[in-house]
C-alpha cells in the first residue's frame, strides 16, 4: 500500500527485500543492525500488531517507521496509544524530508486509532536528531523519568551504559497538532 508520494519521496509498506538494504547500509554507516530486526516488525506486522513503513527517497529505501497498535512496554503500557517504533532514516538520505514524511504517516495512522501517540528516544548523541525532531512536532515527555531495558531509573541510580535502551518516554495530543 502506498501511503504518501510527494516529490521524491514514497512512503509504503515495508516489504521482505527492504531487510538486506536497510541491515547493509546501518552497518555500513557504523549502525548495530540486523536483518533479523526488519523481519520481526513484518512477522509482527502480518500478526496485526503494527504497521511498517518503508520511506524511499528516488526509488531507493532511505527510512521506515513502525507503528504499534500498543506499547509492549514502559509507561503507556496500558494506555491504548500507538506507539512509534523503530524510526530510522539512513544518514544519505538525512536532512532531505524522509523523516517528517515518515513521521506525517505514522502520525497520521495513529490518530486513526486514538488520540494520543506515544513513543521512546535513545538518550545518546546518536539520538540527537531525533530527539530535537520530536520536541518541535510536539512531543512531550511523560514525567516518569528515564527507563532502561524496560524498566524505569530510581533517583540516583547508576547506569553503566549509555545504549539504546536508555530511553526517555513522550507523546503527543494528535487533537492539538490537528494530526
Amino acid at each position: 500500500m502506498i501511503y504518501e508520494r510527494d516529490g521524491d519521496v514514497l512512503i509504503r509498506d515495508m516489504v521482505p527485500s527492504d531487510a538486506p538494504v536497510f541491515a547493509a547500509e546501518e552497518i555500513a554507516q557504523g549502525w548495530h543492525a540486523s536483518e533479523e530486526k526488519y523481519h520481526q516488525h513484518l512477522r509482527d506486522r502480518a500478526e496485526g500488531r503494527c504497521v511498517s513503513l518503508t520511506a524511499e527517497y528516488r526509488g531507493s529505501p532511505a527510512g521506515y517507521i513502525h507503528i504499534y497498535l500498543q506499547p509492549a512496554e514502559g509507561p503507556f503500557l496500558s494506555s491504548g496509544w500507538p506507539e512509534i517504533n523503530d524510526f530510522g532514516v539512513l544518514q544519505k538520505y538525512q536532512r532531505r524530508g524522509v523523516g517528517s514524511k515518515l513521521m506525517d504517516a505514522a502520525e497520521k495512522i495513529a490518530a486513526g486509532r486514538a488520540d494520543t501517540v506515544c513513543l521512546s528516544v535513545g538518550l545518546h548523541n546518536g539520538y540527537g536528531s531525533a530527539q530535537r525532531m520530536y520536541v518541535k512536532r510536539g512531543y512531550i515527555p511523560d514525567g516518569s523519568g528515564v527507563w532502561y531495558k524496560g524498566k524505569p531509573c530510581t533517583p540516583y541510580d547508576t547506569v553503566y551504559t549509555n545504549d539504546d535502551d536508555l530511553v526517555l518516554y513522550l507523546s503527543k495530543d494528535l487533537r492539538r497538532s490537528g494530526t
